[in-house]
């Protein structure tokens, strides 16, 4: 079984208001290490034996119409990974 992931992250220029908030918590409990945190998503759409090029295609598609607001949002990974189990 193969596991093709996609990973969406808001566009750069625009607030990530969710991140912020994070980061925020991360000051207040003395983690001053980090200097910006982004919140995106992940999606895994798993498929029966090897993903294909056709698979790929299909998850790129779903990935541009369903899965991501290209407004607010970029695709930055559309990959393979093999199934742990």
């Amino acid at each position: 079984m193969a596991i093709i992931v996609i990973e969406v992250m808001p566009k750069k220029e625009l607030l990530d208001p969710a991140g912020k908030a994070v980061l925020g918590a991360f000051h207040r409990q003395g983690m001053s290490d980090f200097h910006e945190v982004r919140i995106g998503k992940r999606f895994e759409l798993h498929v029966e034996g090897d993903a294909t090029a056709a698979h790929r295609e299909k998850a790129k598609t779903v990935a541009e119409g369903l899965l991501s607001n290209g407004v607010i949002e970029d695709i930055v990974d559309i990959r393979v990974e093999d199934s742990p189990a």
